[in-house]
């Protein structure tokens, strides 16, 4: 079955002739009688009989074409749902690392989505990068520049860092570091130049945020996870040097669509928000 077809039926029914429903359709004719045929193969069933010239619908399709008109009156809504929603209509997937999406995207989306009835976003988070080659993601944001890549690739800012550290403590904390794949990232620049064994590994933000929460582990955070961790006086915060850049991948053949420029936008007000708190 296909809705090119079945619409065949309701034109027959209609005009009552193949010469009509063709007319109609804008159609050969011969093309309405081959394609009524297959339908009638395939149902196993005789949709119409000739009377006096007139093609009627036999009991059965009428029990069809009950069908067919209730699809028409959806694909008729399909077609006015642009006319009924404000702004641009679509659907696109945003990948990113749990912290990014949690802290710096989720809490700025709700009023971009009532601004923008006509969207809807995916948040992929993971920590691992997804593959842009096979369009797994229409957009994503990067902690690190990609070396290369069939995307268009654009700066968001950049991400002070802080390195926390229980402050007035007689015990060494607890070093937090991250796995030895992330050894180029300023975070663990700074961690090893302080020379001390890591004694909890992760790749979780979260994990080392909590850790050092409880004032008995040192660590280093991006800033939009450590605000509370700024104000304990029972921490000592010291501000990295190096910073982190934020890169944002956008699949190229969506460049100039609608949707994606107005979510491409909000995504660089969130970064720029995120700097000025």
């Amino acid at each position: 079955m296909n809705w090119d077809d079945l619409r065949i039926i309701a034109a027959v029914r209609d005009e009552g002739t193949y010469a009509g429903a063709s007319a109609r359709l804008r159609i050969d004719e011969t093309t309405v009688g081959r394609r009524l045929s297959r339908i009638e193969r395939a149902l196993g069933l005789r949709l119409f009989e000739a009377a006096d010239g007139v093609r009627r619908p036999t009991r059965q399709c009428e029990s069809v074409l009950a069908h067919v008109e209730a699809m028409a009156a959806h694909a008729a809504e399909i077609g006015r749902v642009s006319e009924s929603v404000e702004g641009p209509v679509g659907r696109l997937r945003i990948a990113s690392t749990n912290t990014v999406a949690e802290e710096v995207l989720s809490p700025r989306a709700s009023d971009f989505l009532r601004a923008n009835p006509g969207l809807t976003l995916r948040f992929l988070t993971s920590s691992e990068n997804v593959k842009f080659s096979r369009w797994e993601a229409d957009l994503a944001i990067r902690l690190r520049k990609p070396d290369k890549g069939d995307f268009a690739i654009s700066r968001l800012g950049d991400i002070e860092l802080y390195y926390f550290e229980p402050d007035g403590s007689e015990r060494e904390p607890m070093l937090c570091a991250y796995p030895d794949e992330l050894g180029a990232i300023p975070e663990m620049q700074f961690l090893r130049c302080r020379k001390a064994h890591a004694r909890c590994v992760t790749d979780n933000v979260r994990v080392i945020r909590n850790l050092i929460r409880a004032h008995q582990a040192a660590g280093v955070l991006p800033e939009y996870v450590c605000a509370d961790l700024l104000a304990d006086r029972r921490l000592r915060a010291t501000l990295l040097p190096k910073r982190r850049d934020a890169w944002l991948l956008v699949q190229n053949h969506l460049k100039r669509d609608a949707a994606t420029r107005v979510t491409i936008d909000w995504v660089r007000a969130c970064f720029q928000e995120m700097a000025r708190e």
